[in-house]
């Protein structure tokens, strides 16, 4: 019986570190950190084939580097640590509301709390077409209020045309970003956190730096409609998501939200 325990317990555990290892291969792909993460798995290795083979000086002097080099990794990983840990507790966090709402803990989300994804899109469209810019921010599970207070607060259900007012260039509340909560426009000229990536091609300006900086900060959703060229853009956890049409952004967001 002994056996079969340990059995099981070496099956989680080679299950635990494999399911470590894809969410940080998941976050640094496709980026600089990619190549500093292959090294350091590459030295991980060499120690212990040191140690195996009982080369204790060589064995020696890795375990040091190793040891040293967890607190150094905390600064250069910093972001892609801050979004694991993000990705993590936001994942729990859904998981639990399903399982607590099959329970009838909570309650059942109202109709009228469920973003209006196709008003979103459809306003930003047209904003498009006009070369109108405009950054929309959506709320997830990470509370957002730390940037709130730097706008207006407004509470306003999710209307396309309420949307194409707001950032109407000669509107008042054109400028910042807005926040949407439970398919409320609940803050506009909203100051956001700016991504300070060097890997940001230059061609983008501040509104996409400020919806990168905010999903890095957070597991919110942001989308961008640029003043000069009318191209829509949709970010999530710091990264572009390419889409081809409107209805496949529609979905995709629509996924992101559940």
């Amino acid at each position: 019986m002994d056996l079969i325990n340990l059995r099981i317990l070496d099956i989680l555990d080679i299950v635990l570190v494999a399911l470590l290892l894809y969410y940080i291969y998941k976050l640094v792909k496709g980026t600089a950190a990619i190549n500093i993460f292959i090294g350091i798995v590459m030295i991980y290795l060499v120690w212990k084939l040191t140690q195996f083979l009982a080369m204790e000086m060589l064995s020696s002097v890795l375990g040091e580097f190793i040891g040293v080099g967890m607190f150094a990794l905390i600064v250069v990983f910093q972001q892609e640590i801050r979004k694991f840990l993000l990705m993590i507790g936001s994942t729990n966090f859904g998981r639990r509301r399903k399982f607590l709402r099959q329970l009838k803990f909570i309650r059942d989300t109202p109709e009228d709390s469920i973003t209006d994804v196709e008003a979103i899109v459809n306003a930003c469209v047209k904003m498009a077409d006009t070369f109108t810019g405009a950054l929309i921010v959506i709320k997830r599970s990470t509370s957002l209020d730390f940037v709130k207070t730097s706008g207006d607060e407004l509470d306003i259900l999710v209307k396309t045309p309420i949307i194409e007012s707001i950032f109407y260039k000669n509107s008042p509340l054109h400028d910042g970003a807005m926040i949407i909560e439970d398919n409320r426009i609940v803050a506009t000229r909203v100051i956001l956190p700016v991504s300070n990536d060097r890997n940001i091609p230059l061609r983008f300006g501040l509104r996409h730096r400020a919806a990168i900086g905010i999903t890095e900060k957070t597991d919110a959703l942001a989308f961008i409609v640029s003043e000069e060229t009318g191209k829509i853009s949709y970010i999530r956890n710091g990264e572009f998501v390419i889409f081809k049409t409107p209805e496949e952004l529609i979905e995709k967001i629509k996924r992101d939200l559940q």
